[in-house]
């Protein structure tokens, strides 16, 4: 009786066994076959309700390839099979379904997500070189052999897109070479200044840069002392910014806004030419002291395609920006140059020692819960003067779309950080004296100040005190060329600067 049951037992087990291989291989292949559907260009135009860019993958050469095969949706967006693929399908599956289903395409902010901040979350190395694994294909021409030669060479670093971030969707004003054509632009008709305005007085003036029509506003900033450096209690203070010194400032003129497009294109459009008369430390060859030689053409758009105008000008390198104040103190007789740091921070603060020139602290336009959203303080007044992540749609602005600040400054918070003319120390207000007049920072270092914060920074980093420096090697990591450019930067689109004038005997002082 026992060993009819245990056979009884043993049937049923192999029965059920049998029967949970079959649904097991039902569900292997069916789950495959729905994996493979759903991998299609077709479903994934399902969620992505952006036409915009089914259309320029389909000009892209991705598309229509010289040997014929067409490179789909996941071939970039997923990583290849085995590499982590089911995983990042599902990730991507769960993104996109919850925003089909509970966001409105209209507020997406294509642009943005089409950058390269953006789209290195979406793009996959390792499916870049699946399908492009020999670099050096024969038909490379010699430019390209340098490039990914500098590539190979870094491959920690750097991505694929880093350099090709159009390739699978095609912009017509993306240039992926040297912009020869760069500056050429503008209306030659228009009537030029002859003289440069006459100061003689510390009030504000407008200056007219002569052989142009470029005129820009400064303002004059009164001499005064203020505590430079945040207290030990200020919301998202970083160490670097104390301890707190007193300091005196001689009365200055500043710049109303960063150099514009129009601005620096104006010294691009007289000093510039292909290379000439620098040497690889940025130190002019020419004998002349007179011929100041100005950047070479730029690779690519280097105001991202954002706009030029009045907008600030950006990815210039600090060289760029010291080489565009000597120009400008040549143009004018006066004495222009980049502001020190404590100049840059008395201007910004306008007689305020709080963290912003504004009423609120940054906790209240820091990112809030629901309860915080309902009985925080409005972010209304940081919108009214600062251009930052949550309000730039992570680009640049024109200046006005801000008020100014009590000096009547635009921008010095937020939109696009900003060189100043002191080497950075982490320590340097330890070293500072209290009751310093115009101190002007180490004497030397490796990376320079820059202030202001940018339109991708957080409301702690376009605090009055908040402080950063260059990164001279990150900026330029995708810079094939030996040497690296001295004029543009190939890695940063958010740094810029803004002019001071010095009251001295050129602007009347007596």
């Amino acid at each position: 009786m026992l060993s009819r049951f245990v056979k009884f037992l043993r049937q049923k087990l192999l029965l059920v066994i049998f029967i949970g291989f079959v649904f097991g291989l039902l569900a292997a292949i069916y789950s495959n076959k729905a994996i493979e559907a759903t991998s299609t260009n077709e479903s994934c135009e399902m969620c992505h309700v952006h036409p915009h860019v089914t259309e320029s993958w389909k000009l892209s050469v991705h598309y229509d390839t010289r040997v014929g095969i067409q490179i789909g949706c996941v071939d970039c967006h997923l990583p290849p099979k085995g590499e982590g693929y089911l995983k990042e399908k599902i990730k991507a599956s769960a993104r996109d379904a919850y925003g089909f289903f509970f966001k409105d395409s209209a507020d997406f902010n294509w642009e943005a997500k089409s950058s390269l901040d953006q789209a290195k979350h979406h793009v996959f190395k390792a499916s870049c070189v699946k399908c492009h694994s020999n670099l050096f294909p024969i038909t490379l021409n010699r430019k390209g052999q340098d490039a990914h030669l500098y590539y190979t060479q870094n491959e920690e670093e750097l991505r694929c897109i880093n350099c090709h971030l159009n390739v699978g969707h095609y912009d017509p004003n993306a240039i992926h070479a040297k912009n020869v054509e760069f500056g050429s632009a503008g209306n030659q008709n228009a009537e030029k200044f002859v003289e440069p305005a006459t100061v003689t007085t510390h009030e504000n003036y407008t200056e007219q840069i002569p052989g142009t029509t470029i005129s820009f506003n400064m303002k004059a900033i009164p001499g005064g002392s203020f505590k430079i450096g945040s207290p030990a209690d200020e919301q998202f203070r970083d160490e670097d910014e104390g301890p707190q010194k007193t300091v005196n400032i001689s009365p200055f003129f500043m710049a109303e806004v960063e150099v514009t497009w129009d601005e620096y294109l104006a010294f691009y459009g007289a000093t510039a030419t292909e290379g000439r008369t620098t040497d690889t430390e940025g130190t002019r060859a020419s004998a002349d002291v007179d011929a100041i030689s100005g950047p070479t053409p730029p690779y690519g758009q280097p105001d991202q395609n954002w706009g030029m105008g009045g907008r600030p000008a950006i990815t210039m390198s600090y060289h760029s920006a010291e080489t565009y104040c000597e120009w400008l103190s040549q143009v004018t007789g006066k004495t222009y140059r980049l502001p020190t740091e404590a100049e840059w921070e008395y201007a910004a603060r306008g007689g305020t020692g709080t963290p912003y020139f504004f009423e609120g602290s940054p906790k209240d336009f820091a990112e809030k819960g629901f309860l915080g959203k309902i009985f925080g303080k409005s972010s209304d007044s940081i919108n009214n003067y600062v251009i930052y992540e949550n309000n730039s749609g992570l680009k640049t602005g024109l200046p006005d779309a801000v008020e100014a600040n009590p000096y009547g400054l635009k921008n010095m918070l937020g939109n696009a950080a900003e060189y100043c003319l002191d080497w950075y120390a982490e320590d340097a207000y330890n070293t500072l004296q209290d009751g310093t007049t115009d101190p002007k920072g180490p004497a030397s270092g490796e990376e320079r100040v820059i202030r202001g914060g940018t339109f991708k920074s957080p409301v702690g980093e376009v605090r009055s005190a908040a402080r950063d420096h260059t990164q001279s090697v990150a900026w330029m990591k995708t810079d094939p060329q030996i040497p690296k450019s001295i004029w543009w930067l190939s890695d940063c689109n958010y740094m810029s600067f803004r002019v001071v004038c010095e009251f001295d005997e050129k602007t009347g002082k007596k």
